[in-house]
């Protein structure tokens, strides 16, 4: 019974916590706007859409930095952690593409 199961120990690097806080933040802007604004369609994309946007597409060099350092120092960590960025970013999109907002 060798060996030790990989822990998220990698979330104490800032390169795993940011893409995930700004994951939440982009969820809780969808969710603010549809909870204040409803889901109507608008003529065109405003602040809100602008910043979900910004904020989903800057994880990525974030994410990627993350994966280049980390992957080849502790794996397993690292692919809970990558795991973790991914369903954060999964659910930060889900209101987007079910509601078509």
């Amino acid at each position: 019974m060798g060996g030790s199961a990989p822990t998220f120990t990698g979330l104490r690097r800032p390169s795993a916590l940011i893409p995930l806080a700004m994951s939440i933040a982009a969820l809780a802007l969808v969710l603010g706007h549809i909870a204040i604004f409803g889901t109507a369609r608008q003529a065109d994309e405003g602040t809100a859409a602008h910043l979900w946007q910004l904020l989903m597409a800057g994880q990525i060099p974030i994410i990627a930095f993350f994966a280049i350092k980390w992957l080849p120092r502790t794996p397993g960590s690292a692919l809970l952690v990558l795991a973790l960025q991914a369903v954060a970013g999964l659910a930060a999109a889900a209101p987007v593409f079910l509601l078509n907002f």
